[in-house]
């Protein structure tokens, strides 16, 4: 077993009594031919909206009084920065969320929700990253990175363990990707316990960063463009230890566009009366993209979240008037 699939397990003995067992949802309206069924993982139903509050509190479960007191400082899009505040109001410690400029707005709002102070700073979440890591160690604080931990991609992967109890033969996993600390999770425990299921790894056009540097064999700074994925936009810090578990150990990597993932967003939507965020309609996208080579199998499409502003929604269900 390797040491990212031991995080793993060590991470599910910790939050177990904390997160939701998310339901994995059947769906005739997306089954493609010849046999193949596709399954929701519904994290946008988990505590918080999202996946992330695993990750959040994998980390802030293992972490010293004296660390909590110090304060903790990390850097969001949006759903880490609550999963992390809702992780540690449970452990009466305060959080504070470095996050960049144009944000949204919702997703602020679950933040301050859930307790966190929201500091701004820079135009990219990679250069936000970067910023509050310095900022945490300038002044003492404990910094909890977003993907950047074996605690936290720990974390992200007991979805994979959840999903072993769910169904019996899991064929292939499709999952939106950022920094990483989601799929490697899931890949990372999946590679060891179901050795044959194929991991799929998705981004936006927009915003492909670890697909591009993973493409190159080495992490890249590029540019993001404006996607509905904000929670996968952005940069890959330098040194992420989520690169060679994406390089190593996932089967595919595929890019979609802004026309499809908001059409697959309403389609999703409309068949199932749940709201999903950006990133998980990546991931449905990526599915709706692939179906043809998933024929006979049984597919989990991972929606990693449901924090969807009503502006963004609006432009998903009537793009016309926005």
């Amino acid at each position: 077993m390797t040491n990212l699939a031991r995080e793993v397990l060590d991470a599910e003995a910790r939050i177990r009594p904390h997160v939701r067992e998310t339901s994995l949802e059947p769906s005739p309206d997306f089954d493609g031919v010849d046999g193949a069924q596709v399954f929701f993982k519904c994290e946008n139903l988990q505590h918080s909206g999202s996946f992330k509050v695993r990750g959040a509190l994998s980390k802030a479960l293992a972490l010293s009084r004296e660390e909590l007191d110090r304060g903790v400082i990390t850097a969001s899009t949006g759903n880490h920065g609550a999963a992390v505040a809702f992780a540690l109001s449970r452990l009466d410690a305060e959080a504070t969320v470095f996050v960049p400029e144009g944000a949204s707005a919702s997703k602020l709002a679950n933040i301050r929700r859930h307790g966190g102070t929201i500091r701004e700073h820079g135009k990219d979440s990679g250069d936000t990253e970067r910023f509050a890591r310095a900022y945490a160690s300038e002044h003492g604080m404990t910094f909890l990175s977003p993907y950047n931990d074996p605690q936290v991609i720990g974390g992200q992967g007991t979805i994979a363990v959840e999903l072993e109890r769910q169904l019996d033969t899991i064929d292939a996993v499709i999952v939106a990707v950022g920094g990483g600390g989601l799929i490697a999770g899931i890949a990372s425990y999946l590679k060891d316990a179901s050795p044959k299921t194929r991991i799929i790894g998705c981004s936006p056009e927009n915003s492909p960063v670890m697909i591009r540097s993973v493409e190159a064999g080495r992490i890249l700074e590029l540019p993001s463009l404006p996607t509905l994925s904000d929670g996968t936009a952005g940069g890959v810090e330098s040194d992420a230890i989520t690169f060679p578990v994406v390089r190593d150990q996932v089967d595919e990597l595929v890019t979609v566009g802004e026309q499809e993932i908001a059409a697959a967003m309403l389609l999703f939507m409309d068949t199932h009366s749940m709201l999903i965020e950006g990133a998980a309609g990546v991931a449905v996208a990526a599915y709706r993209r692939l179906a043809p080579s998933l024929r006979g199998k049984n597919t989990v499409v991972i929606l990693c979240g449901g924090n969807i502003g009503v502006e963004t929604l609006r432009t998903v269900v009537c793009p016309s008037a926005a």
